[in-house]
């Protein structure tokens, strides 16, 4: 079986990641290990229960380091895989460049992200996408964009057009889905009564995110006299968190709003959630939450950064960034569908439909293969 290195940044709790996790374990025609730059993150242990070889490098985050970099070309050269894939900008420069240094000419890069905003994207990373638009006529033999947004902001920043192909992220249907019992499970656990509308945003704590756009929708939403709940899930969202809790605080949003911090099963949370939102003002490239949401029937409301508005489609609402107003007017009328049965259930049903005919793990999992067999190496290590 043929042997394909992945070399990622790190192993944490991001779309990227999360993609790398179920493609590596779902991809049976190649063998596959992974190589984390930095540390085993979330996906490290996840990755070795299934059985999968990982290596974690232990850089420092957006740092090289001599050791890290000489153990990486030692792996990849020992290993002469078939071919390497890289993720996101860091891994695609260094993982493409050592690789290419190991021997291995059939390199595939993975982009996920589509904002390099000087504003609010760090100055490293712009660089390093700026240098990876430079070598990406000689480095990768192929460029895959999660967006199609994503691949327009490329091609206009220098990256080689004829190279790049876009593979939007797929899902696991048979575990993400409709499932009463975990609807009332999670509810039950949350205190949250079924008659109660439940919102959610599932999301890490980062400016990205703008969960601030959020709270002051829902303050909106709590003025025109709507009775909620709003949970929001992810890194970094919890009780020490002293600037989100003062800014809950602020707003008067104390017994809405319910930090949950990291969830291990997010689709037992995402069937609990009646509506789910995704504030984000920036720096989106195809947001996974979106999708696993709507797979398990819960409709959705985005804001139009990245492809969001491509997943939502009319099965949900899709809102400008940075503009509570239009944001809680939009969660004010899901709220009001929501209590007609009829209505909202058919709403549900589109919402699962839409992942399920366009959005599969399998789809997306015979793409990256059709990729690879194109690129896969044929020449012998030298």
């Amino acid at each position: 079986m043929k042997l394909i290195v992945h070399v990622i940044a790190g192993l944490r709790d991001g779309g990227a990641e999360s993609i790398l996790f179920q493609l590596v374990v779902n991809c049976e025609r190649y063998h596959h290990i992974v190589v984390s730059l930095s540390d085993d993150g979330k996906y490290g242990a996840l990755l070795r229960k299934e059985g999968v070889e990982v290596h974690s490098l232990g850089m420092p985050a957006g740092r090289m380091s001599i050791s890290g970099l000489w153990e990486l070309f030692r792996l990849i050269r020992g290993y002469q895989p078939h071919l390497v894939q890289t993720w996101m900008y860091h891994a695609d420069l260094i993982g493409g460049v050592i690789s290419r240094l190991a021997g291995v000419r059939s390199v595939s890069w993975a982009i996920h992200n589509t904002t390099l905003d000087p504003k609010r994207s760090k100055k490293s990373t712009i660089v390093v996408a700026k240098l990876c638009a430079q070598a990406s006529g000689f480095i990768p033999k192929a460029i895959v964009c999660c967006a199609q947004s994503a691949r327009d902001v490329h091609e206009r920043l220098g990256y080689k057009a004829d190279k790049m192909r876009v593979v939007n992220n797929g899902y696991d249907l048979t575990a993400f889905y409709p499932d009463a019992n975990s609807r009332r499970t999670i509810r039950l656990k949350l205190g949250v009564l079924d008659r109660t509308p439940l919102i959610g945003m599932v999301a890490r704590f980062d400016p990205q995110k703008d969960h601030g756009n959020l709270i002051r929708a829902l303050r909106l939403l709590k003025d025109a006299g709507h009775v909620f709940s709003c949970c929001l899930v992810g890194s970094g969202l919890n009780l020490r968190n002293a600037a989100l809790c003062r800014e809950i605080e602020r707003y008067g949003l104390e017994d809405n709003v319910l930090l949950l911090g990291q969830c291990d099963d997010i689709p037992a949370l995402m069937n609990a959630l009646d509506v789910h939102v995704l504030s984000s003002s920036f720096g989106e490239a195809f947001p996974n939450v979106l999708c696993e949401a709507m797979a398990c029937g819960t409709p959705c409301i985005a804001t139009a950064v990245g492809d969001s508005a491509l997943i939502v489609g009319d099965c949900g609402w899709v809102v400008n960034p940075e503009d509570p107003v239009t944001l809680a007017a939009s969660i004010a009328e899901a709220l009001f569908e929501l209590g007609k049965v009829e209505q909202w259930k058919v709403r549900q049903e589109r919402a699962r439909n839409r992942i399920v005919d366009n959005f599969s793990l399998d789809k997306m999992v015979r793409e990256f293969q059709n990729i690879w067999s194109r690129i896969g190496r044929t020449d012998p290590v030298c």
